[in-house]
C-alpha cells in the first residue's frame, strides 16, 4: 500500500486557493492508484530532461528528484518567467506489501510513470482445506 508523505501538501493547496490563480503551481503533482497486482504512480514533469530524473529507494522510501533548467541563454533578457525552474523532489513511503526490487519507471509526454508490483507474499491466495480422514493419521495398536 502507498502511504501519503507530505503533511504540508494540503497547506500548499489552501495557500494556492487563498492567493488565487497567480500562486506557483505544485512542482510535482502526482496521481497514484492500484490496478490489479500493481500500484501505478504518475508524476507530471513537463519540460524535464529525462536525464535529470533520479529515482532511488531506501528502506521503503522512494525519492524522486528532477531538474528543469531555464531554457533561455544566460545573457538573454527575460520578459516573462512564469514556469518554475530548479530542482524538484518528492518522497513516498511505500508499504511493506510492495515489491521495491521490481519498480519499473518510464517517462513519456512529460509524465513519469512508476509501476510498483505488489509483493508475492502480500497477494491473496487460496488455502486448501483437507476434508474427512485425509488429514488424520491412523494409529494402530
Amino acid at each position: 500500500m502507498l502511504m501519503r508523505t507530505d503533511p504540508f501538501r494540503e497547506l500548499d493547496r489552501l495557500a494556492q486557493q487563498v492567493m488565487g490563480a497567480n500562486a506557483r503551481p505544485a512542482a510535482m503533482p502526482m496521481d497514484a492508484y492500484r490496478s490489479g497486482d500493481e500500484f501505478l504512480v504518475h508524476f507530471d514533469l513537463p519540460g524535464i530532461d529525462p536525464e535529470t530524473i533520479e529515482l532511488d529507494v531506501e528502506r521503503n522510501v522512494l525519492n524522486v528528484r528532477a531538474e528543469r533548467r531555464n531554457p533561455a541563454p544566460e545573457d538573454a533578457e527575460m520578459l516573462v518567467a512564469e514556469r518554475p525552474t530548479g530542482t524538484f523532489t518528492r518522497q513516498l513511503f511505500l508499504g511493506e506489501t510492495l515489491d521495491t526490487e521490481r519498480i519499473d519507471a518510464s517517462y513519456d509526454a512529460g509524465v513519469l510513470t512508476l509501476r510498483i508490483p505488489v509483493a508475492e507474499q502480500a497477494k491473496p491466495r487460496r488455502i486448501q482445506i483437507a476434508g474427512g480422514d485425509t488429514g488424520r493419521k491412523q494409529i494402530s495398536g
